[in-house]
């Protein structure tokens, strides 16, 4: 049996929420839906660099607030906090509606026990020529020391500039894809080499939610 489910999407409500959180008619629910996907496309295109793990979407009456979640909030901040306005204006003119946008910046102290900055670190190194193997072995050992129970790492593509495309994967500890308790956290991402496009997917099983 293939694994046909998304890891995350598997799990809301229990080890995980939505992210988007509002309610709305459904005249305009496409036109929220469409706009959640333009905050966050320009949100990781233009924040590329600053090590994005999350961007959470609250809406209000007239107010969108945007958590993002980053490892390295000095590159948002720019110099006296003037970063957070320039992305702010440009986020409201791609709104259709005039809303107040809200913008929190949260740090992540642990950025080796998040799935998307791992992968976009084995993305980095790929694109620079580095073979993958040892770009997943030394991604394992950042794991290992954050106290990750279990990560899965697959690669697909030209692996070194092979001429056949193939997929390969790695595992190591426990990685429960099917217990509902486990805090899995999953991500992919593509690294852009010479060569074509690499697929990268990790799964990350952090810990379990056992409830006394």
């Amino acid at each position: 049996m293939g694994q046909k489910t998304h890891p995350l999407g598997f799990r809301i409500g229990i080890t995980e929420l939505h992210r988007s959180s509002w309610f709305s008619k459904m005249r305009v629910y496409p036109i929220f839906i469409e706009e959640d996907y333009k905050i966050r496309n320009f949100i990781e295109k233009k924040l590329y660099k600053a090590h994005i793990a999350r961007v959470q979407i609250d809406r209000k009456v007239d107010q969108i607030e945007i958590h993002i979640h980053t490892a390295r909030p000095g590159i948002i901040l720019g110099k006296s906090g003037s970063g957070i306005n320039t992305i702010r204006n440009e986020i409201i003119t791609t709104l259709t509606k005039s809303n107040k946008v809200r913008i929190n910046i949260i740090e992540i102290n642990e950025p080796d026990r998040e799935a998307i900055l791992i992968g976009q670190w084995i993305a980095q190194q790929l694109e620079k020529r580095v073979a993958f193997r040892r770009a997943i072995r030394q991604s394992i050992q950042k794991a290992n020391k954050a106290n990750i129970n279990g990560i899965k790492i697959q690669i697909a593509g030209r692996l070194n500039g092979a001429e056949i495309a193939r997929t390969e994967w790695v595992r190591e500890g426990r990685v429960p894809l099917q217990t509902l308790r486990a805090n899995i956290d999953y991500a992919y991402t593509r690294a852009h080499t010479i060569y074509g496009i690499l697929g990268i997917k990790i799964w990350l099983f952090k810990d379990e939610n056992i409830k006394t």
